[in-house]
């Protein structure tokens, strides 16, 4: 195999790595925020639940929760799935992950701003939901910012653990090439591949950091 058809190939694996990144982002992100609000509920039962799943998602292993996800329609509920299942699985098992992982700096970074801010916006008669979107919410993204650039930089490297469930994303792809071809190349091109990926995202969060440097 030449080193052109090994590019070629692996950026298609690239190319499924970066969907899952992207498709998890945009569940795990707003879950995590409602996942934060139920933690911070003072209804009891809803936050032990909530506190429970926290708990659950950050103290196993994400390639377990892949498994349980994948195999679990079928050994718990007799529920036959299809091919498709396999990518809906990954996707699946990333966004609950991960919103664990935001919900906790969401929550960080609500319980940071003082209560005078609420207190003074309710003077002024800004209703609940106002006062968050418009004088919580941007200082919470400031100073949460950090953060959640190192779970975006980690989900990155995390996409790799789809191989768990035999989904075929750009490391997958390397091993089965390695094996095959007896070279660690494909394992230096996924490298290369996975630190351009992971400059580029902190590159732009970068670059969001600044232009939030106003709440300074």
């Amino acid at each position: 195999m030449t080193l052109s058809t090994m590019i070629s190939m692996l950026l298609g694996g690239m190319g499924k790595s970066i969907l899952i990144y992207f498709l998890t982002l945009v569940g795990a992100l707003p879950l995590g925020l409602f996942v934060a609000f139920g933690r911070m509920s003072k209804c009891k039962p809803l936050q032990a639940i909530i506190k429970f799943y926290i708990s659950v998602m950050r103290g196993t292993p994400l390639m377990l929760q892949l498994m349980v996800v994948f195999f679990g329609p079928h050994y718990l509920f007799h529920i036959s799935v299809g091919s498709g299942w396999r990518f809906a699985a990954v996707v699946i098992g990333f966004i609950i992950n991960y919103a664990a992982y935001f919900a906790e700096i969401y929550r960080g970074g609500i319980q940071g701003i003082p209560k005078g801010q609420r207190e003074a916006a309710q003077v002024l008669g800004y209703s609940r939901s106002r006062t968050f979107l418009t004088i919580i919410l941007p200082q919470v993204i400031k100073s949460i910012l950090p953060s959640i650039t190192n779970e975006m930089i980690t989900l990155v490297k995390d996409t790799s653990l789809a191989f768990a469930i035999s989904y075929a994303e750009m490391f997958t792809l390397a091993k089965k090439i390695a094996s095959s071809q007896t070279t660690l190349m494909p394992f230096v091109i996924a490298g290369i591949f996975y630190y351009v990926f992971n400059f580029a995202v902190a590159f732009v969060m970068e670059r969001c950091e600044k232009k939030l440097s106003y709440y300074h």
